[in-house]
């Protein structure tokens, strides 16, 4: 039997719901067998697509502690999955009046685009520091992996009355988010809300969710392994 995914809201939560608790069911799609790992057909596309179903082409960490804990961008390199992914983040956002889409250095600028060209609103990127030849405002953050970095963005687009959607791939521990919606919102411009593949349920990732409109891509049952940072479909990708 075929899971049927479903958006429900709660408070400022859109997610999909599912039963039972597992990812979706995805028929019409080969695995292959490549360096030792079996992993689904990364541009292959099933015969019913399932709100979701691109989740499985996530890939796991194998490189270390240095790292994430997984690849979500690898499902980017299959056109279905990223225009289905893009659609699902924009669900919750359909009646929000949206002007621009900010994207957070470096993985969000793949999706803050692909949701900017869907929305036909334009792109600003939020940077690490020491990148832009122009004038710029500054804001300090810990990332995932508690280092102390600097982000920065330009001055001369954002201001007051200008409603920003912010979007980044991941949100793990928060603070890159809140450090962009910081430099969104000392210039003025309001934050519409924020886009993400998931958002971890840490402490700073609650935060976010208790405070601002936001959107991801993951089943409300699927919510505990992205805590846990371990999928039931890196199975696929064992040897």
């Amino acid at each position: 039997m075929v899971n049927r995914l479903v958006w429900e809201r709660h408070g400022n939560a859109h997610y999909l719901n599912s039963t039972p608790n597992r990812l979706p069911t995805v028929t019409g799609v080969s695995f292959q067998k490549s360096n030792g790992l079996s992993r689904m057909d990364v541009l292959a596309v099933p015969q019913k697509r399932e709100e979701g179903w691109y989740l499985y082409l996530m890939a796991p960490n194998t490189k270390g502690p240095n790292f994430a804990w997984l690849d979500p961008s690898r499902l980017y390199c299959n056109s279905q999955a990223l225009l289905d992914c893009v659609k699902d983040l924009l669900k919750p956002f359909q009646n929000e009046t949206i002007d621009l889409v900010a994207g957070i250095d470096a993985m969000g600028f793949i999706l803050g685009s692909a949701v900017a060209i869907t929305l036909g609103k334009g792109f600003l990127a939020i940077r690490k520091a020491g990148h832009l030849c122009v004038q710029t405002r500054t804001q300090d953050y810990s990332d995932y992996s508690g280092r102390e970095k600097l982000m920065e963005v330009r001055v001369d687009v954002l201001k007051p009355g200008l409603r920003v959607l912010i979007v980044d791939q991941w949100i793990e521990t928060g603070g890159t988010m809140r450090a962009a919606i910081k430099l969104v919102e000392n210039q003025g411009a309001t934050v519409v809300g924020i886009a993400a593949v998931a958002i971890e349920n840490s402490e700073g990732g609650k935060w976010l969710k208790e405070n601002y409109k936001y959107s991801h891509c993951i089943p409300n049952e699927m919510q505990s392994q992205i805590d846990s940072q371990y999928l039931e479909s890196f199975k696929n990708f064992s040897g």
